[in-house]
């Protein structure tokens, strides 16, 4: 029973990060920083997603690797559905490729490493799987080589200074991809601290334990 009700929110809570991700993606920041303009490097999606990552690591954690992929697999199934309605159908679609492995990758990472320091785990396995995602996303949601998926977005495909500094230009989506992941790189680190703060509150239930000794 609690094991159940634990599974549900955890794919409530994923579900959340990743519908609100997709809707986020499609929005630019405005304004500038050190004469940058930052619709020209990172969305408001690069915010929100990394706690994608700390969600799934707190699954594994408590209920471990095998109800974690599931955990991906439930909010994957409806993140996906429901983005369809939040975003476009491209949008969804590469969110959703890039969230199932990405995830399912940060699971392997943290499973390998969760018997090391309490900071290795979650922290190796958001920056391997994050990227994968960002790699995976930014590809199939604005690369011309996918238009299959949908239409091209045709402010992405402009040609701007690489992350809004380089004298060298470059598709926008790719300074997008590189600041995404820039963001989530340093979101992993920042979100350490609520892991290590929830540490003491979500532990690894008595069959998680064993499986893990």
């Amino acid at each position: 029973m609690l094991i159940g009700r634990t599974f549900h929110l955890y794919v409530a809570l994923m579900t959340l990060v990743v519908v609100a991700s997709n809707f986020l993606v499609q929005y630019p920041l405005p304004g500038y920083i050190a004469g940058m303009q930052l619709g020209d490097l990172l969305t408001w999606g690069a915010f929100s997603y990394p706690f994608a990552f700390l969600v799934t690591d707190l699954t594994n954690r408590q209920l471990g690797a095998h109800i974690a992929r599931r955990v991906v697999v439930a909010g994957f199934a409806v993140a996906v559905a429901l983005s369809f309605l939040a975003a476009t159908p491209r949008i969804a679609i590469a969110s959703g490729a890039a969230f199932l492995l990405g995830q399912l990758l940060d699971i392997a990472v943290f499973n390998r490493l969760r018997r090391q320091t309490w900071w290795r785990a979650p922290l190796a396995g958001s920056l391997v799987g994050s990227s994968l995602d960002t790699a995976m996303f930014f590809s199939f949601a604005f690369a011309p080589l996918f238009v299959f998926l949908g239409p091209n977005d045709g402010f992405a495909l402009e040609v701007a200074p690489l992350l809004g500094l380089a004298s060298a230009g470059a598709p926008r989506w790719i300074s997008w991809a590189l600041g995404d992941l820039l963001v989530k790189f340093l979101c992993g680190i920042v979100l350490l601290l609520p892991y290590g703060a929830l540490m003491s509150i979500v532990k690894p239930m008595p069959t998680t334990a064993k499986a893990a000794s």
